[in-house]
């Protein structure tokens, strides 16, 4: 038989059939002091690197302690059971769904959301450095992992700078995208803050078909005028969808 990771060891272990009511598998979450000190992730993370732990474990860290509803990494299971154990989900959870798990209050579910936005920034980061945007994957590559599972729309402006590298990554609006929503004097006052030498617009749609609406092209329409008066071009505009996406630019519709 093939051994078992240390992810699917830690935190669980037989219960007698008499105290596993509940619980179809007949197990427990262990809390975190009932492990030995060696499994505990406070401990492995010190002594083997965060690397070394399961999300679940790192979860368990960022919610701290659990209490009267259960373990930090009881907290941690549930957290990750309700975003469908995804962190791309759990990302754009609304703190209002995230604190209606037992054990997640308030200040643990701003934790959790702060955490993952480092995530999302430190991976912008670490792009190669200098690397300019040549193409519409490019932006598709930077923006695509972040926007194509969002259950709303949201509008961005990346603004680049003269050589074509991406300098900011700017939210204008989130929800149904409408031309008094996504105004020229919105999506144009960080680009002119900046120095934009051009912008890209992007969003996504949450059907995952990235065709774009007549809506899309009407905002498109109007942003292109805008930039052609303000000398700071609108190189294109990116529909992201599951998988998929589409460029106006590509397409021949700027």
């Amino acid at each position: 038989m093939a051994e078992r990771s240390h992810a699917d060891r830690v935190g669980t272990r037989p219960h007698p059939p008499a105290l596993a009511s509940g619980s179809p598998s007949g197990s427990r979450t262990l809390s975190i002091r009932e492990l030995p000190s060696v499994e505990r992730p406070r401990e492995r993370l010190r002594s083997l690197g965060p690397q070394a732990l399961s999300t679940t474990e790192l979860i368990a860290l960022l919610i701290g302690s659990g209490g009267s509803s259960g373990s930090a990494l009881e907290c941690a299971h549930a957290v990750m059971a309700g975003a469908g154990g995804s962190l791309l989900r759990l990302a754009v959870s609304p703190l209002a769904v995230l604190t209606r798990v037992a054990g997640v209050g308030a200040a643990r579910a701003v934790a959790l959301h702060a955490a993952l936005e480092l995530g999302r920034r430190m991976t912008l980061e670490t792009r190669e450095d200098g690397a300019p945007v040549r193409s519409p994957r490019d932006v598709v590559a930077a923006f695509a992992p972040r926007l194509q599972d969002l259950p709303v729309e949201e509008f961005h402006v990346a603004i680049l700078n003269a050589q074509h590298r991406l300098e900011r990554d700017v939210l204008i609006t989130r929800g149904l995208l409408d031309t008094s929503l996504v105004h020229p004097r919105e999506v144009f006052r960080e680009a002119i803050a900046e120095r934009a030498a051009a912008i890209v617009l992007v969003h996504n749609h949450p059907s995952g078909d990235p065709t774009p609406s007549s809506a899309d092209r009407a905002i498109t329409e109007q942003l292109v005028a805008a930039g052609r008066l303000l000398d700071i071009p609108v190189h294109d505009h990116i529909v992201i969808g599951r998988g998929r996406y589409t460029s106006f630019a590509e397409s021949g519709l700027l």
